[in-house]
C-alpha cells in the first residue's frame, strides 16, 4: 500500500495541515508540513503564521536547502532548518512535521521514556529520542543540523519544551506520525494518572510490530482525510 498521490505537491502539504488541524495539533498558528520536492531538490513548506486548518495554497512556498524563497509570496518560516536540515542527512524522509502537540510537550516534560503500550504507540516501539539543547527557535543550520543528528533513524523526536518533530517518506505518513506520538503520550499520561504503566507493558517485544508498516499509518491517515473533506461539504 502506498501513500496517496498528488498533483500538485503543495496541495499535499495543505491536506497534511488540515488533517492536523482537526486533530488538534495547532499551537494555534504555529507549526509546519514540508514537503520534499525529489524532480527539483527542493522543499515544499507551510509558511506562518496561519493555523493548520485555515491553511490555503498560498501559505506554501518553495525553497531550497538553505531556505531561499523560490516560488510562492508568504513568508519562510524561521524555523526552516528543522526540515532543510533533516531532508538533507535522511534520503528516506519525504516529509517533515513540527508542531507543539500539548500532551507530547507534557511527557518530555516529565523525563519520561515513551513507553509502546498501545497499537497508536506502536510505531514508537524502538524510541522516541530527546533534544534537550535550552534553544527557542531552531532556526540556524547549525541547530537544524543538530536536531537531525538527534533524530537520527527514529521516527521521531522530541524537542523538550517546545514540540516534537516527525518524519514519514510521505506527508500521510509523517503526519500520521505526529498523530499516533499525540495520542501515545495522552495515553501514558492518563496511565500515569492512575498509577503508571505496569512494568511487563514497558517493553512490548514485538506486539506492535504491526503498527510499523506504512500501510498501518495510511489507513487511518484515510480515514482522517475523510473526516477533513466531510468538514469541509459542511458534513456531520
Amino acid at each position: 500500500m502506498t501513500a496517496p498521490s498528488l498533483e500538485d505537491p503543495a496541495a499535499e502539504v495543505v491536506l497534511g495541515c488540515h488533517v492536523l488541524g482537526i486533530e488538534d495539533q495547532g499551537d494555534p498558528v504555529w507549526g509546519h508540513v514540508s514537503r520534499r520536492d525529489r524532480d527539483l531538490g527542493h522543499v515544499w513548506l507551510k509558511a506562518g503564521p496561519r493555523g493548520f486548518d485555515e491553511v490555503g495554497a498560498e501559505d506554501v512556498v518553495l525553497t531550497d536547502l538553505d531556505g531561499k524563497r523560490l516560488l510562492g509570496s508568504a513568508p519562510v518560516p524561521r524555523e526552516y532548518p528543522l526540515h532543510t536540515e533533516v531532508l538533507r542527512v535522511r534520503e528516506d524522509v519525504g516529509s517533515v512535521v513540527h508542531c507543539h502537540p500539548p500532551h507530547a510537550i507534557a511527557l518530555a516534560a516529565t523525563g519520561q521514556p515513551l513507553y509502546a503500550f498501545s497499537n497508536g504507540a506502536g510505531p514508537f516501539a524502538a524510541g522516541v529520542p530527546r533534544y534537550e539543547a535550552p534553544v527557542g527557535l531552531v532556526e540556524t543550520p547549525e541547530l537544524g543540523a543538530d536536531v537531525a543528528r538527534h533524530l537520527g533513524d527514529a521516527r521521531a523526536l522530541f524537542l523538550v519544551g517546545h514540540g516534537i518533530v516527525a518524519v514519514g517518506a510521505s506527508v500521510a505518513t509523517a503526519v500520521m506520525t505526529a498523530v499516533l506520538l499525540e495520542r501515545a503520550c495522552r495515553l501514558q499520561l492518563l496511565a500515569a494518572a492512575a498509577g503508571g504503566v505496569a512494568p511487563p507493558l514497558r517493553e512490548p517485544g514485538s506486539r506492535y510490530s504491526h503498527a510499523e508498516a506504512d500501510g498501518y499509518l495510511l489507513r487511518s491517515w484515510e480515514y482522517l482525510v475523510r473526516r477533513t473533506n466531510s468538514g469541509k461539504d459542511g458534513k456531520a
